[in-house]
This record gives structure tokens, sequence and C-alpha cells, in this order.
């Protein structure tokens, strides 16, 4: 079985049905406060640049675009229609956000969004992607020059495990949604890419492990 993200008509149904919430899991409120509590704990002020990666209907959106500087919010997706959907039906704060700062990226290309982001965040995104989709990510940030840090969560399980049991209860594999990787493999990607992770270890919704992620400098050679 793979992601149903990726089968066609998989969002017109959806949001013909009034699903938008429904369409990013749920738990809407609990992780829209996850989402920004770890923000806040890893330095975000109102004056940063946060690109929401995967901001399916602005959950954390909600959050972040009254907290920030208006304009200072960006999003990206796999369907703008999803991000229209939250935008109309759950911000409340719209005149701080131009809605053409919700960009329809399905590659993590982030073409049309600003250059000055300064935080990323993709909260819940890689677990329905295989993962090279976590590879295209760190790749694509590399644009952003004045980007600080990325968080990222994905499910983690032992090496060469197919199928593994999260700790919330959450059947992970190694080959379909949803999917799993081990620490090392994540670690290796983020080396070929040039990134330094830190794993956060505080308790996230459905298993999932958290990790900051810092571009390396040219001239930095900081350890892991």
């Amino acid at each position: 079985m793979s992601s149903p993200y990726t089968r066609p008509g998989f969002y017109d149904e959806a949001l013909a049905k009034g699903r938008h919430r429904d369409i990013v899991g749920g738990r809407w409120d609990e992780t829209g406060r996850a989402q920004m509590a770890a923000l806040l704990d890893h330095g975000l002020r109102p004056d940063h640049v946060l690109l929401d990666i995967g901001a399916g209907a602005l959950r954390l959106g909600c959050k972040a675009v009254p907290y920030l500087e208006p304009g200072h919010y960006w999003a990206t997706d796999a369907s703008r229609a999803l991000m229209l959907a939250g935008y109309a039906a759950e911000l409340e704060a719209r005149d701080r956000l131009d809605p053409m700062q919700l960009v329809e990226d399905a590659d993590f290309g982030f073409d049309g969004v600003t250059d000055t982001i300064t935080h990323a965040i993709a909260f819940g995104v890689f677990p329905h992607l295989e993962s090279d989709a976590i590879a295209h990510c760190f790749n694509g940030l590399r644009r952003f020059a004045q980007l600080e840090c990325l968080l990222l969560t994905v499910f983690l399980a032992p090496e060469g495990a197919t199928i593994h049991r999260q700790n919330d209860g959450v059947v992970t594999h190694a080959n379909r949604a949803p999917y799993h990787l081990s620490e090392a493999e994540l670690y290796t990607m983020a080396d070929a890419a040039g990134w330094r992770l830190i794993r956060d270890d505080r308790m996230l919704p459905r298993g999932q492990v958290m990790f900051r992620a810092e571009p390396l400098r040219a001239s930095s050679s900081s350890p892991r």
C-alpha cells in the first residue's frame, strides 16, 4: 500500500467533503501546539522567517502566523488547494499572510519561496514519503543562505527492520507508508547533503522522533 497522498484525486475528494483537517491526520490542536512549542524551544522569534514544509491545512500556520511578524510565514505542500482551504477556514489572522506565500511544491524545489527563510520545519511529512524525499529536502534547502535550522520528524526503526511497532502503537515499514528508517541512515543522508543533526528527545505524537538539522557552512567542520 502506497501513501494515500499519492493517489490521483485524493485531495479533490477530501476537500469536496470539507475534510481539510482529516487530510493531515488527527490531533489537530495537539499537534499544532507541539510544532509551535518545538520551534520556540529552538529559538524562533517573531522577526524570523519560517518555512512550513508540508503545511497541509495550516495546522501550524494558525499558531505561527499570529506570532510572527506579518509576511514572515511561508508554506509549501503538494496541494495548494489544501493550504488555501486551511487559509479560508482555519486562519483568523488572514491579514498577516498573503496567500501567494502558500506555494505548491511536491518535490522540495522550493521555487517561489523567499530567499530570506531563517527557520524551517517538516513535521509529519517524511513518514508518508520514501526515504529519498529527505535527501531531496536537504538539498533543496541549501539555497537558503540565511537558514539557521530545520526541524524534521521521522519514524525510526532498528537497522534492517522491514516492519516495526513504534512506542505509540503505529506499525511502520521500510518499503511502504508509514515509512521508517534507521538513525544511522538518517545521519548518513544528512552528512552527504552537508547537514549536522542533533536529536531532540521530546515526546511526539505517534512516536515520531524530532531532529534539528543545521547546514554546515563551507568553513565548518563541526562533528555530529
